[in-house]
């Protein structure tokens, strides 16, 4: 008997082992994927395109083929009906929802999702340039035709928009997504418009001039030795539209540099900085499984905007930061920390483009964003409708109107990339981030007077403790109410926002 159990238990050992070496191998061709898309946007020559496509495509396929293979479906077979320890458990549920979801819709749709968006971008950008949404509209009908149809084959019964939300945030279903979404909606509207009515005055142009790119990039460079980035396993470079990528052994991020705007470099830097960071904190022995992965959209957004904005945008931040700043730029000399502060926080009156917006009215973009996609993939809504329902909820929630279609809806590229669903990650992720550093300051008293030192290792080590040494060990509900102990919520959000800018703007009902 005890023969027959040893010979058992060698057998599940040996499956697991097949498994994960081959969860491994698909990981390590997304990965080469990763970097090879990393030196695309940074250093590759204008005229690589051509190959670089071809090594793009072959190693999507193969690690698609690798996922969807008959065996990786027998292996997943096998050990779901096996005792399997938590860590194990973690990976087959992982893999087993992207291969459900994979192996769902038919290759040929995936192929006409993929040359559809592909021509979708051209066609999007010279749209944009002629501002001319009649010239994007007919592609965009086909976008949403053909994400209807994915969704229907996932799952036919479910809300089609729902289905798409799931693509970027598999375990926060849409109806609490679309509970948090609201209450920002109701309660930022009357908040941004006291503001716009409010009388005070704040230091907007602290950091008024033109600063030379060399510098900005050693500034750029001190604020991530401040924070603590490990150059042993990343790197800073340019990028158009800055990101971040890699894993727990090299982890990059970009950031671009305007003459006119040092402010903006800085918080692009630290957000990406918050991403990276995470990454960094994976832990090694998870490589290329889901247990060395991080937590989806919402958890990585929540990282780069606790740094960007709980620390970048505090005062205690400027009382450490400016001092080397204006060692960098001497012009800066009679900046004062107040002032600085001010200026990272000032909210703007005329706020129509979602990637300059301030942290406050930020999220009203991403609101009208997210009724819009989820009325179109739900059939509420025509495409030919979309520029004046765009531009009629910008005068509603902003106080706000687009005169023309390249500002309003023809702004961002997401839509022409098939990405119906990814923006409501990105206020899930501010929500989230206000929420787990409140649970910090519990668990560690306040962060100010480490902050004003310039100390960050209490903060981090909270976050790895707590957040980045789980990598996808556990789903996304599960994981916040470990680290703060309660599920998703905008109280904290909404308290920090509220605190923060009723003080700023002198504002006697907040």
């Amino acid at each position: 008997m005890a023969t027959d159990q040893a010979r058992s238990d060698a057998s599940e050992t040996d499956t697991y082992e097949q498994f994960e070496a081959r969860v491994r191998r698909i990981s390590n061709v997304e990965n080469a994927t990763g970097v090879l898309r990393w030196d695309q946007e940074v250093v590759m020559p204008d005229e690589g395109t051509p190959a670089r496509a071809q090594q793009l495509s072959t190693l999507s396929s193969l690690s698609h083929e690798l996922l969807t293979a008959d065996e990786t479906g027998e292996l997943l077979s096998a050990l779901e009906s096996d005792d399997l320890d938590e860590d194990a458990t973690a990976v087959v549920r992982e893999i087993r929802r992207r291969y459900d979801r994979e192996t769902s819709v038919p290759q040929d749709l995936v192929e006409e999702l993929s040359a559809t968006a592909s021509n979708a971008h051209p066609t999007w950008k010279q749209a944009k340039e002629a501002d001319d949404f009649d010239h994007f509209a007919p592609t965009l009908e086909k976008l949403v035709d053909l994400k209807r149809e994915y969704a229907a084959h996932i799952d036919p019964d479910a809300d089609p928009y729902a289905v798409l939300f799931a693509d970027y945030e598999p375990y926060i279903d849409l109806e609490t997504a679309e509970r948090v979404l609201e209450r920002l909606r109701e309660t930022l509207v009357p908040l941004i418009d006291a503001v716009q009515d409010s009388d005070a005055t704040l230091e907007t142009d602290a950091f008024a001039g033109e600063f030379d790119d060399d510098d900005q990039e050693a500034l750029a460079r001190d604020v991530l030795d401040s924070l603590g980035y490990d150059w042993n396993r990343g790197r800073i470079d340019t990028a158009p539209h800055p990101f971040s990528s890699g894993t727990q052994f090299d982890a990059r991020v970009t950031t671009r540099f305007e003459p006119t705007d040092l402010l903006g470099s800085l918080t692009s830097t630290i957000h990406e900085f918050g991403h990276a960071n995470y990454t960094l904190g994976l832990p090694d022995e998870g490589y290329a499984t889901p247990l060395g992965e991080p937590r989806d959209l919402s958890v990585h957004e929540s990282q780069s905007r606790l740094w960007e904005n709980h620390v970048g945008r505090s005062r205690p931040f400027w009382e450490h930061f400016l001092p080397i700043a204006r060692d960098r730029f001497p012009e800066l000399a009679d900046v004062t920390p107040e002032a600085a502060y001010e200026a990272a926080n000032q909210v703007s009156d005329d706020n129509l483009i979602r990637t300059e917006a301030d942290e406050l009215t930020y999220h009203l973009h991403i609101v009208i964003r997210f009724e819009i996609e989820r009325d179109l993939i739900r059939g509420d809504l025509e495409v030919s409708e979309v520029p004046e329902v765009w531009n009629d909820k910008y005068e509603e929630y902003l106080g706000v109107r687009p005169d023309t279609d390249a500002e309003g809806c023809l702004q961002d590229i997401h839509w022409s990339h098939g990405d119906f669903g990814y923006f409501p990650t990105y206020s899930l992720g501010s929500v989230l981030a206000s929420q787990l550093y409140a649970a910090a300051e519990d668990d560690c008293g306040e962060f100010d007077d480490d902050i004003r030192a310039g100390e960050f290792d209490e903060l981090n080590g909270w976050l790895r403790e707590n957040i980045h040494r789980h990598g996808k060990r556990y789903v996304t509900p599960d994981l916040i109410e470990q680290a703060t102990g309660e599920g998703l919520t905008a109280d904290y959000f909404l308290e920090y926002v509220e605190s923060k800018y009723g003080e700023l703007y002198e504002l006697d009902d907040y």
